[in-house]
């Protein structure tokens, strides 16, 4: 494999160049075409602007840090050439919130050529206008509160008893890989219904193949991320065809109990869009969980009085319940461990960033932003903002207890927290996410003590992610106390 990295590297970097260069070719005739005031910035340097800039950040453990440099000079909202596009980049909550909340209006999303190709044309991701708002709306329906409640409260935890009691005392574990594939045992069990193990593993290297092409040069040979990805795209449409198949067969009943069944039943949905509908909440759901689970663990590490605080809150709601499943009751019972599940969505949310692209001339303040120009909301500037949140750069889950920051805290509304979106395209999962990480927290914890075994920090390029992949010794607390 490194010898067809180190043949290509020349050819990939050629062909990043030219798509740059064809880029600023085409966005030239929009800027020709109209006099318009964008907010201030730099061009960067001839051709790739501040590509490489841009990309240095969002690969290391502080994803703004290029976008915080720009805010000293120009202020929060800038405007720079990244990637081959003339971009408006905002760390403003106002107007990212703006830009949110005028989806489908005055803008919609734009994603690079290899994410649109990997998720899917008829995904709830990609599509526009009245398709979206319908996909959208069939999500939230199969992910809602009652359903949350009756439908995957045990299910989850069925699949995370099984996880942890397949793993032996004093094991070595990379936990990223962990993570990894409970969340897509989790998604695949309530998408598609259950699957075997070795299907499971199997899909978990799959969408790891798949997520890491979604920000890739797109060029489909061999050595190329892209290429991997698009074959491991291919593997996982195969299984979805062919569980839609048996849906119509057997009967959604017969198959199993994922949501493929119901739409499958319920919607009148072609089978190419119901197999798109279906790889968007694997691939948003398996990255917003995976990854949560996997910083939660990593900031508690370094942090013992917060971790020490949640094991003792865990501990008060193990459930009395016959058959020794967590009920809703205690679910809600966890308030602490909500505060840190929202420290880590504000540190090391997955969601850095959104791409939007302006529909038509925008005015806003003394600016008017021309049609078809790249605006990037970029979320982590605002959630890292120290001007926002004392200490920004630190992981405080006591934060979220001050009534303070009470109405900052609603990720629905409020412009200063947005880890699940905003507007139109606000993630329909976002409660389901919630509650895997939570059960994930409890029945780690509780059942688990561990040893970090090598150092490791955070990569948010091209998916997040512990460089390491936080190598970790577990040691089960039962066979502790056998030994006492």
């Amino acid at each position: 494999m490194g010898e067809i990295f180190s043949a290509t590297w020349p050819f990939m970097i050629m062909t990043l160049l030219l798509v740059i260069f064809l880029a600023k070719l085409d966005f030239s005739k929009i800027v020709r075409k109209r006099a318009y005031r964008l907010p201030p910035g730099s061009r960067g340097w001839p051709l790739v602007g501040d590509s490489f800039s841009w990309y240095n950040a969002v690969a290391s453990s502080h994803p703004p840090r290029y976008v915080e440099q720009q805010v000293k000079r120009f202020g929060k909202i800038f405007s720079c050439s990244i990637f081959g596009n003339w971009a408006v980049v905002s760390a403003d909550p106002t107007f990212n919130r703006f830009v949110m909340q005028n989806e489908g209006k005055l803008f919609h999303s734009s994603y690079p050529k290899a994410f649109r190709d990997l998720v899917g044309k008829n995904g709830v991701i990609t599509v526009q206008g009245e398709q979206q708002r319908k996909l959208h709306g069939i999500a939230s329906n199969m992910m809602r509160l009652d359903k949350l409640k009756s439908h995957f409260l045990n299910d989850i935890q069925k699949v995370m008893l099984h996880t942890f009691n397949s793993i032996h005392n004093n094991q070595i574990i990379l936990l990223q890989d962990v993570c990894r594939k409970l969340a897509i045992n989790l998604m695949v069990n309530q998408l598609l219904g259950v699957l075997s193990e070795s299907e499971i593993n199997e899909m978990a290297q799959l969408f790891s193949d798949f997520v890491d092409g979604c920000l890739s040069v797109p060029v489909n040979m061999p050595g190329f991320a892209y290429h991997t990805a698009m074959k491991a795209r291919e593997k996982i449409i195969g299984k979805i065809y062919r569980t839609i198949e048996k849906c119509k067969q057997q009967g959604a009943s017969e198959v199993g109990n994922g949501m493929l069944g119901r739409l499958v039943e319920e919607e009148s949905l072609p089978d190419e869009a119901v197999a798109d509908f279906i790889i968007n909440l694997l691939f948003a759901g398996n990255e917003t969980t995976a990854k949560t689970m996997l910083f939660a663990v990593y900031f508690l590490t370094q942090h013992p009085r917060a971790l020490k605080q949640l094991l003792e809150e865990q501990n008060s709601v193990r459930t009395n319940s016959p058959d020794g499943m967590l009920t809703w009751q205690d679910y809600k019972a966890m308030p602490f461990t909500q505060c840190v599940i929202d420290e880590t969505l504000r540190l090391g949310g997955i969601a850095i960033w959104l791409m939007r692209e302006a529909k038509e001339d925008v005015t806003y303040q003394d600016f008017v932003i021309p049609k078809g120009c790249f605006v990037v909301p970029f979320i982590s500037a605002v959630h890292l903002d120290g001007n926002l949140y004392k200490g920004a750069t630190s992981f405080n889950p006591w934060r979220w207890m001050d009534p303070e920051n009470e109405e900052k805290r609603n990720w629905r509304s409020s412009p200063f927290y947005s880890p699940f979106g905003g507007g139109a395209r606000s993630c329909p999962g976002a409660e389901l996410a919630r509650l895997q990480i939570a059960l994930f927290l409890h029945y780690f914890v509780t059942t688990h003590r561990w040893i970090q075994l090598k150092k490791d920090q955070m990569s948010f390029f091209p998916s997040a992610r512990l460089m390491n992949g936080f190598q970790i010794r577990l040691i089960k607390r039962h066979e502790e106390m056998k030994l006492m």
